[in-house]
């Protein structure tokens, strides 16, 4: 087993960063971008483990196996920074942060290396803030950001930093990755890969729970039950509320967790009286919660119109005869009446009013449930 074990179906990737780790190819900077789902933060984590890996014969690290290696997967070495935020944008406040830290001396390994996750999330003048820290780094510091294309970041970024271009794996290499690192079943492994359109994260996410399973169903069936305006808004409300649960369940337990953890440090229990002193630091808990909260039902959202486009791409695919398997195959016979009671352009035009709607719940600020119903009566 090796640190890119994990980078199913991204060959030239592995090879190009285990020649860099190896000092064939080595620089200060580098730019990860791919699709969603495509690993890029999972990529720049094995590329860091391998750039600290123990091994001394350079072209073994990687090997999954040392300290250095395991620590960093487990993302607690201290050499190994990630960032990732919760809100809508990366602040000024935490890159001066990272630029700060950047100067330090590697503590034990041989890289200090920071993996910005969300380098799409960050504003002109944020970006700004690292442009320096980046084009004239300390010698043994290494940036990594993560972007879904090298359009996402500033060109006086991305001129500095070496591209790693990931691409989505294919189905059957996701469908592999479950079995052996999840354990899944291979039927439902394959099932799971195909739904989730090659996405890893989600992939995975169908594989281990039933109830996400039921809730994409629902949701790709959604455009087979619309005949008018009262429909469409009917729609509009259980997507809405899908989104909602689907945030709601994957945020209860981390919430939980940090209180506990906070109310644990604090020297409290559960349901006990807070002192007036300690408040402070409870509500600002919250406050993030809250503020993370309202970022996962926008990616929510997001995942589930994807789910949405998914049925009006299998349509458009009947619609102009191209082959290839359809990413809904459980309602194959349901999308086939649907497309044959349509025209191409019928189908192009939903997807783009689709498309629009997923624009608008990340760019603006938009109400989501106006969105969502205005998008639904598009669709009729």
């Amino acid at each position: 087993m090796t640190v890119f074990d994990e980078l199913r179906g991204q060959d030239a990737v592995v090879t190009q960063l285990r020649r860099a780790a190896a000092g064939d190819g080595m620089t200060h900077a580098w730019l990860f971008t791919g699709p969603p789902g495509s690993g890029r933060s999972n990529a720049a984590t094995a590329f860091a483990a391998a750039l600290n890996c123990e091994q001394p014969d350079p072209a073994q690290r990687g090997c999954g196996q040392c300290h250095a290696c395991r620590t960093i997967l487990g993302e607690t070495h201290p050499d190994v920074q990630h960032v990732r935020t919760e809100k809508v944008t990366i602040t000024i406040d935490e890159a001066r942060e990272l630029v700060s830290t950047a100067g330090n001396h590697p503590a034990s390994g041989r890289w200090r290396i920071i993996i910005v996750e969300d380098a799409d999330r960050m504003a002109e003048r944020t970006t700004n803030v690292l442009l320096k820290a980046i084009e004239e780094p300390t010698a043994r510091t290494v940036w990594m950001l993560c972007a879904p294309s090298p359009a996402d970041v500033l060109v006086t970024i991305r001129s500095r930093c070496r591209g790693v271009g990931l691409r989505l794996p294919a189905v059957d290499d996701v469908a592999a990755l479950l079995v052996a690192r999840d354990g899944v079943e291979p039927a439902l492994a394959a099932s799971a890969a195909r739904m989730a359109q090659s996405h890893v994260g989600i992939a995975r996410r169908l594989a281990r729970d039933a109830d996400a399973r039921q809730r994409r169903l629902e949701t790709v069936r959604f455009p087979l039950a619309l005949k008018g305006i009262t429909s469409a808004v009917l729609m509009a409300e259980r997507l809405m509320s899908i989104a909602t649960a689907e945030a709601d369940s994957s945020n209860a337990e981390r919430d939980a967790t940090e209180r506990a953890a906070l109310l644990g440090s604090l020297g409290l229990e559960e349901g006990a009286t807070v002192p007036p002193a300690l408040r402070g630091q409870l509500k600002r808990l919250e406050e993030d919660q809250k503020r993370r909260g309202k970022r996962s039902v926008t990616d929510s959202l997001d995942r589930t119109l994807t789910d949405l486009l998914s049925f009006y791409r299998d349509v458009l695919i009947l619609q102009v005869g191209a082959t290839g398997s359809l990413v809904n195959e459980e309602i194959r016979a349901d999308i086939e009446a649907f497309a044959a009671d349509g025209t191409p352009e019928q189908t192009l035009a939903r997807i783009d009013a689709v498309n629009l709607t997923r624009r608008r719940l990340v760019t603006s600020n938009v109400a989501p449930l106006l969105a969502l119903e205005g998008m639904a009566a598009g669709l009729v």
